[in-house]
């Protein structure tokens, strides 16, 4: 099952980093930030750089939610697992499905990082196309794009409510 930590937005990599060297992989299989490709333009000329997803948050999958608990309350800095009152609450098939529609495990990377590719498309008219990459088949979640920063914001609904982020989307052409 797939469950949610809140962290404090900005201490994600700490945070794994802590939570494996506790030595309690043993409760869980994996616990990542996803993150996705961007460009940004740095002294003119363009970089590859990797932002969070979701900032603020971790994703762990485990088959022992109770066992994970109880040893993730002795890492100092933990906010919380998001859940209803004392119980946890695992993830929807939706939701998973989103998650790993945006980000899947990266071969090349280190284990524990999970990354969504940079996307390509054109615009027709008023109409996004995407070409390449994982937004392919999602243009109706696409509320805006920023051509010059190559950045476009989708809502989906993960975590039981509707968020909105940024991913890396080039606009190659327009119709």
């Amino acid at each position: 099952m797939w469950y949610v930590l809140q962290v404090p937005t900005g201490r994600e990599d700490r945070l794994i980093e802590e939570i494996r060297s506790y030595r309690i992989q043993e409760y869980f299989e994996e616990v990542f930030a996803p993150r996705s490709v961007r460009k940004k333009k740095y002294r003119g000329k363009w970089q590859i750089s990797e932002e969070l997803l979701f900032p603020g948050y971790l994703f762990v999958i485990s088959e022992n939610p109770e066992e994970l608990y109880q040893a993730l309350k002795r890492i100092p800095r933990m906010t919380r697992i998001l859940g209803t009152g004392e119980k946890w609450t695992a993830m929807t098939a939706n939701d998973i499905e989103t998650v790993r529609r945006l980000a899947a495990p990266h071969t090349q990377a280190q284990h524990g990082k999970w990354l969504m590719d940079f996307s390509e498309g054109y615009l027709q008219g008023d109409k996004i196309i995407v070409t390449e990459g994982p937004l392919q088949g999602m243009e109706s979640h696409i509320r805006r794009i920023d051509r010059h920063k190559r950045l476009a914001w989708l809502t989906i609904d993960v975590l039981g409510e509707p968020r909105e982020i940024a991913v890396g989307l080039e606009i190659i052409r327009k119709e």
